[in-house]
């Protein structure tokens, strides 16, 4: 009589785990089955890499280095719209005169004159989105980040340190050139209160220059984690986040410039 297994039987017995063929694309990623994200077309940007043909709702570090985007896209948008309230009441005020008592038409807004310094200022922060971009795809470059996985030391923290601190650098001279700017308009007697003008020339460059202070204490924090970060996911979050904002910044800034030197 042949034997009969009981459900008490089936679910004692222990279950086969399938072994882990050495020809897998995921063998060697310490376990995890996890690997970070490069890109094979570009070098760079964590897009179109290897992970298109993975389960639906498997979290890896591509929904990780997204996730982290979303959020800082998400902070940006809240500063484009007080950016946007700046500048809409840069335009109330200009055009805001009125009429005295002879019916004559005043309008207190008096141009405050640009500093040259602020071209070469605005020089100084393109180039520094360039170097920050460079940094940011060598820290996808997929054959160093592949060293990295298999413990073949931090070729992509070398190859980004040296231009994200060339970074953080240019954003301390925009800063500089900023407070240089302002000095400038003080010994020519122009100061906040002066006009209407002066006020938001200051408050638009001090707001941008705060929002840039930010900048470049994220790629210093970026730098410390090139450094002492083992994982290096987490190293490429942190720079690309980083050099997202920085970029933000800078194209913040090319619109306020423009404001503040061709619409007086």
């Amino acid at each position: 009589m042949p034997g009969i297994l009981t459900p008490t039987e089936t679910e004692r017995r222990p279950e086969r785990r399938p072994q882990r063929r050495t020809d897998d694309p995921d063998h060697g990623d310490h376990g995890n089955g996890r690997r970070p994200p490069t890109d094979k077309r570009t070098g760079g940007g964590g897009d179109g890499d290897n992970w298109n043909d993975r389960p639906q709702g498997s979290r890896g570090p591509r929904e990780k280095l997204k996730r982290y985007r979303l959020g800082v896209f998400f902070a940006l948008a809240g500063d484009l719209m007080f950016f946007v309230a700046i500048v809409s009441a840069f335009f109330v005020s200009q055009a805001s005169g009125r009429f005295d008592a002879y019916n004559n038409y005043i309008n207190p807004w008096l141009p405050t004159a640009i500093p040259p310094v602020l071209w070469l200022n605005t020089a100084v922060l393109i180039i520094s989105s360039v170097t920050a971009e460079i940094a940011r795809r060598k820290m996808f470059h997929q054959f160093d980040v592949m060293e990295e996985w298999f413990g073949l030391g931090k070729p992509t923290s070398r190859r980004a340190m040296p231009w994200l601190a060339a970074t953080a650098f240019l954003g301390l001279v925009f800063l500089a050139g900023q407070w240089l700017a302002w000095q400038q308009l003080n010994v020519q007697g122009v100061f906040m209160r002066s006009n209407v003008s002066s006020h938001f020339f200051f408050l638009i460059t001090g707001v941008h220059g705060i929002h840039l202070v930010l900048g470049v204490g994220a790629l210093v924090g970026a730098l410390l984690s090139l450094r002492y970060s083992q994982q290096v996911e987490n190293r490429q979050i942190i720079v690309d986040c980083s050099v997202w904002y920085w970029h933000s910044m800078g194209v913040f800034w090319i619109f306020l410039f423009a404001l503040l030197a061709f619409f007086q």
